[in-house]
């Protein structure tokens, strides 16, 4: 090994031991949002561990650490990740991404996306268990409509009162099946969000919106505050059942990306009057998309603020039931935010993937069903003929 591979090797170990320590820091301040009372002076093992940690990595280098567990959320609303004292691939990293909102104190998804990817095996609780359990209550009743309803009804409703929560036990497509699931992915509304006696749903994904400390309200959704979603939303009183939403990892990876999907497949219903399929066989892939000639084409859709995290989680399509291309399909202002988002993707997507699955924003997406339709196919339409894929 040349002294230059020894380097690079140092530098990827160290870059390494750093991505390791943010997962984390992440973890920490997700939890600590999490809590519901006044934070007791023990923090809990997973915040102390990451705060520790983070005071020694800053000592070994020579760096004055945060002097308490809420310095070190105040760094994490204020500095951009790449001037934490971490050795980070500046090509990975958005360069002015922070953790955590400065005016409402939650997470950013950015932040949610790196606890999932923590060692910590309960973060896998994130979005995947509710999701997993009635997954499985929808097999062993082999009701697959209950199951697309009931991921319909994570993306259309992500608050509701207790007396709608109750209603849903009588609900036919999915409620009567799935009730105690359904329950248990709804938590009571925090008082934080109520202001002047009144929570608010944002006008675009029905989510709570949060007051902020002078006056007005923000979305918690990273498409939302992006668009400039900054009215004051659709007032909501609770009744005597109270208030409950989704749990914030919910709403972040169930509801957020659920809107994109069923945003394309309004589109493809619009513009081409396709009849995509949501969530075919239990969630095989999210959509599948008939064209002529009798192919299909699979596709699932991410809305993602880091490609290289996506492209690590990534796994292969099921193939039931069958398609002739698979897509990755990412909203279209990801890829304005970061310009590098498709390179970037590309460069650590697995090597076994890589021929298996295109990534698209959206409205690439949209054009290239354009194009299929209006080109002649063979009457046998062979994906073999039409440069088709299977992943």
């Amino acid at each position: 090994m040349t002294t230059t591979d020894m380097g690079d090797a140092r530098a990827e170990g160290a870059a390494g031991t750093d991505e390791a320590l943010l997962r984390q820091i992440a973890s920490a301040l997700a939890c600590l949002s999490r809590q519901r009372t006044v934070p007791n002076p023990v923090y809990p093992a997973k915040v102390q561990n990451a705060y520790n940690r983070l005071v020694l990595h800053c000592l070994r280098r020579g760096e004055e650490p945060p002097g308490s567990v809420p310095q070190m959320v105040r760094w994490a609303c204020e500095r951009p990740l790449l001037e934490w004292p971490l050795e980070l691939p500046a090509d990975n990293f958005p360069g002015t991404a922070v953790l955590v909102d400065p005016e409402t104190r939650l997470p950013h998804q950015l932040c949610l996306e790196w606890e999932v990817s923590a060692a910590d095996p309960a973060a896998e609780i994130f979005e995947n268990e509710r999701i997993r359990e009635g997954l499985a209550v929808c097999r062993a009743a082999k009701a697959p409509h209950a199951y697309t309803a009931f991921r319909a009804l994570l993306t259309s409703r992500p608050v509701l009162t207790g007396a709608a929560l109750a209603l849903l036990g009588g609900d036919p497509d999915c409620g009567m099946l799935l009730h105690d699931v359904i329950k248990r992915c709804y938590e009571p509304v925090p008082a934080s969000y109520l202001r002047r006696g009144t929570y608010r749903q944002c006008a675009r994904c029905r989510c709570l919106m949060v007051p902020l400390l002078h006056g007005g309200h923000r979305c918690e959704l990273d498409r939302c505050r992006r668009d400039g979603t900054s009215d004051e939303g659709t007032p909501l009183r609770a009744d005597k059942g109270g208030v409950f939403q989704l749990s914030r990892p919910l709403r972040m990876f169930i509801t957020s990306p659920g809107l994109a999907e069923t945003d394309l497949q309004a589109a493809l219903e619009r513009k081409f009057g396709i009849a995509a399929e949501m969530w075919p066989n239990y969630d095989a892939y999210d959509l599948r998309v008939p064209l002529p000639g009798r192919r299909h084409w699979a596709v699932d859709v991410k809305d993602r603020v880091n490609p290289v995290l996506l492209a690590h989680s990534l796994t292969p399509f099921r193939n039931e039931p069958p398609y002739d291309r698979a897509f990755l399909v990412v909203p279209r202002y990801r890829f304005r935010d970061n310009e590098a988002y498709g390179r970037q993707f590309r460069r650590n997507l697995p090597d076994d993937l890589a021929d298996r699955v295109t990534l698209l924003d959206d409205q690439a997406f949209l054009r290239l069903v354009a194009a299929e339709i209006s080109t002649p196919r063979d009457k046998a339409g062979d994906p073999r003929t039409e440069g088709g894929r299977r992943a």
